[in-house]
């Protein structure tokens, strides 16, 4: 069976999780579950990274140790997972033993690379987004004269103790070079540019371990040193699969880490270098999505308008929040939360148009063949494009998910229930059913409910509970949509002569300002 692993990134435990979180793992369970669907042995992880200087500040200020505080958030994460729909395989903790064994052993697997050496840093670091920052790059991003971190805009420290050090400017060309080779290794387009002006520009040897602070994973044979934190947390994605038993080899190479664009030079740049020099395999794509503001504002705490998950979902239901959310803005690109932005998708797309076809569909078969389907007749042409249109929409949406183009699978279909709609105004049932064209009448009813049939499979990615409710009323029986393959349930024409749909109950209300 093939395999697919996408991951999340694992989330910092120094704050709560918010609208960014939510965002990203969502796209991610879609993906999962969309490979699920069509056969593939899929993992999927999320998880939260729990060690560095941050946290250990944070737990600090709050009067308790960092493993204290690190649980409370965990706890957030593993209860809000599950009120999203969220169906990831696992969930690694980098406090832990196994994660821990795994980071020691890349360690070793640097050093007998020759890629690790001692030496003494002394320079600039942004605590807040666990970055190292050279005077001339703090220049050259006019940072200078406040002495702000270029990525966040906070104070940077300045830092001179004993490091360790990463080789990273031996895998410059090696990384250009298979940038340049895998077109698709870094999206989107503007993304990979952005990592390839940053190479192009030099890499410098990269300080990876501290003295200052106990919060972490201590290097091997110098515990007066943890590992860097970057190297600890992006080492979980080889952790959680088993590393450095062979097992991981089940999963790695990931197909897809999803991160936010923050943390690009991380995946794009060191994890890669990390990998060549470890003599591992490179994840096969980076995708970096965008950031989102709200009511057109960017969210922070000072304004308020921080979106809590909580708030969302005491607010919307969750499958509402996840089809918005990779609706409304092309993955990659920067977006705008709005409320009536929400709104107006919900009732336009689905209200207006799946919960309509689906409605008008079910009230029909039921007005005039008590529910149950008759088969199709002769085909017209109206009917085969129908049929056409429905089969090409899984072709495309099979394309766009898997170069994680979400709002085009969903804008794909959309337009398959629009084409549904109009095929209800142009066959008019009601007048076939009048003239007492039966055959007529089985055969657009037919073609209805199966158009039907495979929309919500298509959507059961995204929403999960709808779908499933959409499926019920057609199957007449409750179904566990995720022991459905493609391979046995996506064709057409599976329901047979004589199958019993239900009566239609409303799934997409109409939502009031």
């Amino acid at each position: 069976m093939a395999k697919y692993y996408v991951t999340t990134p694992i989330y910092y435990v120094n704050d709560e999780p918010h609208l960014g979180h939510v965002y990203t793992t969502i796209a991610a369970d879609v993906l999962a579950r969309y490979m699920r669907m069509n056969g593939r042995d899929v993992f999927f992880l999320t998880g939260v990274d729990e060690h560095g200087q941050k946290v250990q500040q944070a737990a600090e200020q709050r009067g308790i140790t960092p493993i204290e505080l690190a649980d409370q958030v965990v706890e957030r994460y593993q209860a809000l997972w599950p009120q999203l729909s969220i169906s990831n395989d696992d969930f690694i903790r980098t406090s832990s033993e196994r994660h821990k064994r795994a980071v020691q052993a890349m360690w070793q697997r640097l050093v007998d690379a020759d890629a690790i050496y001692k030496g003494m840093y002394e320079d600039w670091y942004c605590v807040p987004c666990e970055t190292y920052w050279t005077e001339t790059q703090l220049k050259e991003a006019d940072c200078w004269e406040a002495r702000v971190c270029p990525d966040c805009r906070r104070a940077v420290e300045r830092v001179r103790e004993e490091s360790y050090f990463f080789r990273l400017s031996r895998y410059q060309q090696p990384l250009l070079d298979h940038i340049r080779q895998h077109p698709d290794f870094i999206a989107p387009a503007s993304r990979r540019n952005e990592v390839l002006r940053f190479v192009e520009s030099g890499l410098n040897d990269l300080s990876v371990s501290r003295t200052t602070f106990s919060w972490g994973v201590p290097v091997p044979g110098d515990e007066a040193h943890v590992v860097y934190v970057w190297i600890d947390a992006l080492t979980n994605y080889l952790s959680a699969p088993g590393f450095p038993d062979d097992r991981y080899q089940d999963y790695w190479p990931a197909d897809v880490h999803l991160i936010g664009k923050d943390i690009l030079r991380f995946h794009a740049v060191y994890w890669p270098c990390m990998l060549m020099a470890a003599g591992l395999p490179l994840p096969k794509r980076v995708f970096a999505h965008g950031w989102w503001t709200v009511e057109g504002e960017k969210m922070s705490k000072s304004r308020g308008n921080v979106l809590r998950p909580a708030e969302l979902l005491a607010r919307y239901e969750a499958d509402v929040l996840r089809y918005f959310l990779l609706r409304e803005v092309p993955f990659g690109q920067d977006g705008d939360f709005s409320y009536d932005a929400l709104r107006q998708r919900y009732n336009t797309e689905l209200a207006n148009d799946v919960g309509n076809l689906l409605n008008r569909t079910l009230a029909m078969l039921n007005k005039y063949r008590g529910g149950i389907l008759h088969g199709a007749a002769d085909e017209l042409a109206v009917d085969r494009a129908l049929i056409s249109d429905v089969e090409s929409m899984q072709r495309d949406v099979d394309d766009a998910l898997r170069a994680q183009g979400f709002h085009i699978a969903l804008e794909r279909i959309n337009a398959v229930v629009r084409h549904g709609n109009r095929y209800v105004e142009e066959n008019a049932p009601w007048v076939l059913a009048k003239e007492g064209n039966q055959a007529r009448l089985d055969t657009v009813l037919y073609h209805l409910v199966e158009t039907l049939r495979l929309v919500a499979m298509q959507l059961w990615p995204f929403m999960p509970g709808k779908a499933s409710a959409m499926l019920a009323q057609i199957m007449n029986d409750e179904v566990n949509v995720s022991c459905w393959r493609m391979s046995e349930h996506g064709g057409w024409g599976l329901l047979t002569r004589g199958h019993q749909c239900a009566a239609p109950r409303p799934i997409f209300p109409r939502m009031e300002a």
